[in-house]
């Protein structure tokens, strides 16, 4: 399967926390997900996960908040990234 790596940023913030994200175009689906779309967007501290969202195989689009893991609608890359940042602004008390 050919994949080309669409989109990657990182940030380490001031205060050491990490703010990485990932997209691949992919040549078929990812099982549990319906677009051409693999990525991984990651926020933590100290080593820790605070925030997640990826479309693991088998496990389809969803996103960690925390120790909590729900499911995500995948709508587009923008909302994608739009939900992801607001939802690390939320955790950094920035909203």
């Amino acid at each position: 399967m050919k994949v080309v790596l669409a989109f990657h940023d990182k940030q380490v913030l001031s205060d050491g926390a990490i703010v990485e994200m990932k997209i691949w175009e992919v040549a078929a689906a990812v099982a549990g997900s319906v677009h051409m779309l693999k990525y991984s967007l990651y926020y933590g501290l100290n080593g820790k996960r605070l925030a997640g969202y990826d479309n693991e195989r088998g496990k389809g689009d969803h996103r960690h908040i925390e120790d909590r893991q729900e499911r995500y609608v995948f709508k587009s890359v923008e909302l994608l990234i739009a939900f992801f940042l607001a939802d690390v602004r939320r955790l950094r008390g920035e909203q």
